[in-house]
């Protein structure tokens, strides 16, 4: 029998991919004007996660979420599941190099617009690629690209303030690392 042990990032992760697949369910349930604009707000758990514990458990969260996410909401392995991945690991690499960008500069808006950008990159490329293969997919850039530039913003917004507030209630709490590993 083979013991597995849960340690506290264990723990930290499953908590914050748990509370990434709740925004990912309400995200569901908003109508919007057109399929697959959406407003990303699991997105602002995963940033907080980047900023605060790194990259490699921003990754964790990220796929956990849309693991999860595609079996709750009913598409797993359906297209919109591959969708989803594909947004969110060209999301996750965006935010990888990004690190590395001066943290004075980029924070947690400039990086949301740039992996929201690279979300829905992402996943039009992938629509391109498999399910309509023709040129005429990426007629949807503009408004795809607004709503980007507009959720990417909302949330960075939204991920920086609740890093103050966690940062000035919890004194013990570091303050935002920079971006870079």
């Amino acid at each position: 029998m083979t013991q597995l042990t849960i340690t506290a990032e264990d723990r930290r992760v499953a908590w914050l991919a748990t509370a990434a697949v709740g925004l990912s369910l309400v995200d569901a349930a908003i109508p919007t004007p057109l399929p697959g604009i959406k407003p990303g707000l699991a997105n602002i758990v995963t940033l907080i996660v980047l900023l605060r514990h790194g990259w490699g458990s921003a990754v964790w969260v990220s796929l956990l979420r849309v693991l999860a996410g595609g079996l709750l909401l009913g598409h797993f392995l359906a297209p919109g599941f591959f969708l989803s991945l594909t947004g969110a690991i060209a999301s996750l690499l965006t935010l990888g190099l990004a690190r590395y960008l001066p943290a004075r500069w980029f924070g947690p808006v400039s990086l949301s617009v740039f992996a929201a950008f690279a979300h829905i990159g992402g996943q039009l490329l992938l629509a391109r690629a498999w399910l309509i293969p023709h040129d005429g997919i990426f007629l949807l850039t503009p408004p795809f690209a607004a709503a980007a530039l507009v959720f990417g913003i909302l949330n960075g917004l939204i991920a920086a303030k609740l890093l103050v507030e966690t940062t000035s209630e919890n004194p013990s709490c570091p303050p935002q690392p920079s971006a870079s590993p």
